[in-house]
């Protein structure tokens, strides 16, 4: 009987434990899932890229080749002062003010 009673209070040990693993994984999610909602709307409102997209694009940019699979390597023009010229308006954009 007692090895009976303790594997019946394991077994409930068990899910209950399961249940909080669980509880705390979805709970993880949406914590997750509402920071990128409120990221992509916070760069839909000012018009500035999201910083995730940022960050992937430096390391695309400064990486050596090949690291980055199934990306193309840059062509570079034969001549660097050939490229092409482009007109545009300059505008100064307001740096942001956060001190940390």
């Amino acid at each position: 009987m007692p090895s009976f009673l303790s594997q019946f209070l394991r077994l409930i040990l068990t899910v209950v434990l399961g249940l909080f693993a669980a509880v705390f994984a979805v709970s993880l999610l949406a914590a997750a899932l509402i920071v990128v909602v409120l990221s992509l709307l916070k760069s839909l409102i000012t018009g500035r890229k999201p910083a995730p997209a940022m960050v992937f694009g430096r390391f695309q940019r400064f990486s050596p080749q090949g690291m980055w699979p199934g990306r193309p390597a840059p062509e570079k023009p034969a001549n660097p002062n050939a490229g092409h010229i482009v007109d545009v308006e300059a505008r100064e954009v307001p740096e942001d003010r956060r001190q940390p």
